[in-house]
């Protein structure tokens, strides 16, 4: 079966999106083979090597507007000058929002669509007339459109008319090697409890009030694995002085950074499509702790440890805080996590997409 995807970010971009698009389209021998494309960067060189999406040298990037439309124009061309139009079974539109999945229902009006959607789909439409249009559009258009939580199945009904019918639930996995083969647990004795934060640092992740939260906690340190620029940014309107900076890790290095921690927080103070990342640290042995948001209950529930950061933030620093002397509770923490984590394997969710893409051909 040939599928086209792509998302209208740089090569090397931060999310959980385009992690999932690596793992589902791009590892090598991985479990769905797909034909992709992402943006080449105007700011890296390009990369070289196998497990490359096409690199699209799309200028003009924007988010709203007569630009918007016209950028949209520029990237259709772009998409299916790279591939052309004739040769694909299936579309799979990445992102609800934004530029690639217009570009893609232009590029490409008789074939088959599947939609995925993410996290920031919703929560951009929420707020950008312009992205709510595109929402919309792609909605209307999908025979399919897949959500990996309920709680975004609920959302995606708040911003546009979808009937059930067309709603498909099938849960992001992580890759199944993680599941048999996570790295070893690092022991330690030395009393301090370490606190993981891992991902982007813009205002719907809560990271300035986790911070904020945690400064002179004695026993409890902070670790941060998130993308440089946005941490220069918050360390010029929070006193970042006591956490430790892990900088932006590759996948596998913050695998190894899972198993170094004793806690993972996630303070989102919006929705998250699913929560990735928890499930992966869950994976590695390591216990979450998290916002109780849509999307991240329905992925955790009760294998991790729902704290209202939002709301009091004292007494959840004083749960977190209680962790310290409780090894027991992390111990059932920890195992709770493995088994949700084993609930969501990489080839099931390649396995239903494959199965949905054939269903909709």
């Amino acid at each position: 079966m040939n599928v086209l995807t792509g998302l209208d970010l740089p090569w090397g971009s931060p999310g959980g999106s385009v992690e999932l698009l690596k793992d589902l389209y791009l590892s090598p021998g991985g479990p769905m083979a797909a034909r992709t494309f992402m943006l080449a960067s105007n700011e890296e060189p390009r990369p070289t090597g196998a497990g490359l999406p096409a690199l699209l040298d799309v200028p003009g990037k924007q988010l709203s507007g007569k630009g918007f439309w016209a950028y949209v124009d520029r990237l259709t061309r772009a998409v299916t000058d790279c591939f052309p139009p004739g040769e694909q079974d299936v579309i799979h539109l990445q992102h609800l929002a934004f530029g690639a999945t217009p570009a893609l229902l232009r590029g490409y009006p008789k074939q088959p669509r599947i939609g995925l959607v993410h996290g920031t789909d919703l929560l951009f439409a929420a707020e950008f007339p312009t992205q709510a249009e595109v929402l919309r559009e792609a909605v209307d258009a999908a025979q399919a459109i897949v959500v990996p939580t309920v709680g975004m199945a609920d959302q995606l009904r708040r911003l546009t008319p979808v009937e059930m019918g067309r709603i498909v639930h099938i849960p992001w996995g992580v890759p199944d090697k993680l599941l048999t083969r996570p790295p070893a647990r690092v022991d330690r004795d030395d009393g301090e409890l370490r606190v993981l934060y891992a991902g982007r640092l813009t205002a719907e992740k809560g990271a300035a009030e986790l911070i904020s939260a945690l400064s002179g906690v004695a026993g409890v340190g902070l670790s941060m694995a998130s993308p440089p620029a946005e941490f220069h940014r918050l360390a010029d309107a929070e006193d970042l002085s006591a956490v430790r900076y892990l900088g932006w890790l590759s996948r596998t290095d913050l695998w190894a950074a899972f198993a170094e921690h004793d806690l993972l927080v996630i303070p989102s103070a919006k929705l998250e499509a699913f929560g990735l990342v928890a499930v992966e640290a869950q994976a590695c042995g390591l216990p979450v702790a998290y916002q109780p948001v849509p999307g991240l209950t329905d992925a955790l529930g009760e294998s991790a440890l729902p704290l209202d950061l939002l709301a009091d933030p004292n007494r959840a620093m004083a749960v977190i805080t209680a962790l310290r002397a409780d090894r027991h509770a992390l111990a059932e923490l920890r195992e709770a996590g493995f088994r949700n984590a084993a609930r969501f394997p990489l080839s099931r969710t390649a396995h239903e997409l494959a199965a949905l893409s054939a269903q909709v051909r």
